[in-house]
C-alpha cells in the first residue's frame, strides 16, 4: 500500500470518481471530498461531505496530503452562460481557496482539471473561469513554490456520465426518439477520449516529468462529429440520416481549439486506449440501464 495520501475534490462526479478509482488502483490512499457521497465509493476510500467554499473543512482535509486533485466546477457551458456569478464563485474563488489550503499545508502537488477551451475564443464564462484559475495556479507556484500539473481535458465520454455530457445526451435522445440528432455545426471535429483512459493518464501525470506542466488529454485522432454519429447510427441500427440543429447558445467550438492557445500544453497519449466503437457500445448499455432504473423509480 502506498503511504501517500491524495485528496480528490469533486471525486463523486463523472471524471473525479474515475480518477479516484485509478489512484486507488495505483495504491494511493484516497480521500474524496464532495457535496454528496460518491455512488461509486470503494471500501478503501474515505468520503468527506463538504462544500468547496468551506475554508476550514478544506484546510483540515488537505493536511498531510501528498497531492490534491481539484475537479469541482460548473463544467457545463450552457449552465455557465446562464450563471456567470456562480461560475466565478465556484470555478475561480473555490480554486483559489484550495490553492491557499495546499500552500498552508505544504501539499507537494496540486493537480488542476482545466479544459482545451482555456485559451480559445470560445467556451464563454466557463473558459473565462478556467483561464483565470490556471493563472492563479501558475502564480501560486511562482510566489510560494506550490508545484502543479494542469490537465486540459477534451471531449470525455463513458460510464458514470449524465445529461451534462454531450455524448450521453445524444445516446439518451436516440434511445427515446429513434433519431440521431446533433445540436451544432456539421463541420464539428472532436478528439473523444474515454473517461477511463483519461483517469489513468491523470494518475500518470503525477510523475516528475509532468511537474509544472500543462498536459492536454484528448483522444488519439481528430474525428468529425458526423462520422462518430454515423458510427452510432450503425451500432444502433438506425437508417435515417443524422439531423443537425443550430445551437441556441453561443460559446461552443467547432474544432478542438489548439490554434488559439497562447500557452503550450504537452499532449499525453496513453499507450493503450478504449476503442471508440467499443466505448459507444458500453455507453449505450449504461444509458439504457440508467433510463430503466429511473422509470422503475417513477412508477
Amino acid at each position: 500500500m502506498n503511504s501517500k495520501k491524495i485528496l480528490v475534490i469533486g471525486g463523486s462526479g463523472f471524471l473525479g470518481s474515475h480518477v479516484a478509482d485509478a489512484l486507488s488502483d495505483a495504491g494511493y490512499q484516497v480521500k474524496i471530498y464532495d457535496r454528496q457521497e460518491s455512488k461509486w465509493l470503494r471500501s478503501n476510500q474515505e468520503m468527506i461531505i463538504g462544500d468547496l467554499l468551506d475554508n476550514d473543512l478544506i484546510l483540515e482535509h488537505t493536511k498531510n496530503c501528498y497531492a490534491v486533485y481539484n475537479f469541482a466546477a460548473i463544467a457545463d457551458l450552457n449552465e455557465a452562460i446562464l450563471k456567470p456569478v456562480e461560475t466565478a464563485k465556484i470555478n475561480i474563488l473555490g480554486n483559489v481557496q484550495v490553492l491557499e489550503a495546499c500552500k498552508v499545508n505544504q501539499v507537494k502537488r496540486y493537480v488542476y482539471a482545466s479544459t482545451v477551451y482555456v485559451h480559445s475564443r470560445e467556451g464563454g464564462f466557463y473558459r473565462c473561469s478556467k483561464q483565470a484559475s490556471e493563472n492563479y495556479v501558475e502564480e501560486y507556484q511562482r510566489s510560494y513554490g506550490l508545484e502543479y500539473t494542469i490537465l486540459r481535458y477534451g471531449s470525455l465520454y463513458g460510464p458514470r456520465s449524465d445529461n451534462q455530457n454531450g455524448l450521453w445526451r445524444i445516446v439518451n435522445d436516440v434511445l427515446k426518439t429513434g433519431v440521431v440528432k446533433y445540436e451544432g455545426n456539421i463541420e464539428s471535429v472532436r478528439e473523444y477520449i474515454h473517461v477511463e483512459d483519461a483517469a489513468r493518464a491523470s494518475v500518470t501525470a503525477l510523475g516528475d516529468e509532468f511537474k509544472n506542466e500543462h498536459v492536454v488529454l484528448t483522444g488519439h485522432e481528430p474525428l468529425k462529429v458526423i462520422d462518430m454519429l454515423k458510427m452510432l447510427s450503425e451500432i444502433m441500427g438506425i437508417k435515417e440520416e443524422v439531423q443537425f440543429e443550430n445551437l441556441p447558445y453561443a460559446g461552443h467550438y467547432i474544432r478542438t481549439p489548439y490554434a488559439y492557445q497562447t500557452k503550450l500544453g504537452r499532449k499525453f497519449i496513453p499507450p493503450m486506449h478504449v476503442d471508440l466503437g467499443q466505448g459507444l457500445l458500453q455507453l449505450i448499455e449504461e444509458v439504457k440501464h440508467s433510463s430503466h432504473s429511473n422509470n422503475k423509480l417513477e412508477v
